[in-house]
């Protein structure tokens, strides 16, 4: 979700502009002018994925340990939003986007129903049966991930799925909490 600005109030769909704010929007930008193929003889699809929740690594693999111990909470304020997709739903959108020829452009891989992070964290710890109200400072994440790099987690952004959801796709985990339940299970 790079390719977007972060924005506490905006919300963006596949439509939405972005891509020439940041080194991350750039890259996401300089990937998609690359794979893009010349011509309009070949369908061409392009899926901008949130946060991929998965078992086994990834991003919820750095966050369990501290989640389990009662150490978990929201990162900085908590208010960005975060956008995130079942590893099983991101399978099913290109498995999507291959079968279906009427599906074309960018989607954006992400699951229809919205969180911020301090709802993230809250339903990770109901998903866990623990507390997860110990927030990690801004500070400490700009020093451990580097000012670039912490943007993303300290100022995230509102993204739907707006055409993924107008192709047909059908999403197996809409929801948060069902979502983080299968991935810990």
């Amino acid at each position: 979700m790079a390719y977007y600005q972060p924005s506490l109030t905006a919300e963006y769909d596949e439509d939405s502009p972005g891509g020439d704010f940041d080194f991350f929007s750039n890259l996401v930008t300089k990937w998609e002018a690359a794979a893009r193929l010349p011509g309009d003889c070949t369908r061409q699809v392009v899926v901008r994925s949130g946060v991929v929740l998965g078992r086994g690594g990834g991003a919820i693999g750095h966050m369990l340990l501290p989640f389990r111990l009662g150490l978990g909470g929201p990162i900085g304020s908590g208010q960005q939003f975060f956008p995130w997709i079942h590893i099983g739903d991101l399978a099913g959108i290109v498995t999507h986007a291959l079968e279906a020829n009427h599906v074309h452009g960018v989607l954006n891989g992400v699951a229809p129903s919205s969180a911020t992070n301090a709802e993230f964290a809250q339903t990770l710890g109901a998903a866990l049966g623990r507390p997860a109200f110990i927030p990690l400072p801004s500070t400490v994440v700009q020093a451990v991930f580097g000012r670039e790099r912490a943007i993303m987690l300290l100022e995230g952004q509102k993204v739907t799925p707006r055409r993924t959801l107008a192709t047909g796709y059908q999403y197996s985990f809409p929801e948060l909490g069902a979502a983080l339940k299968e991935v810990i299970a």
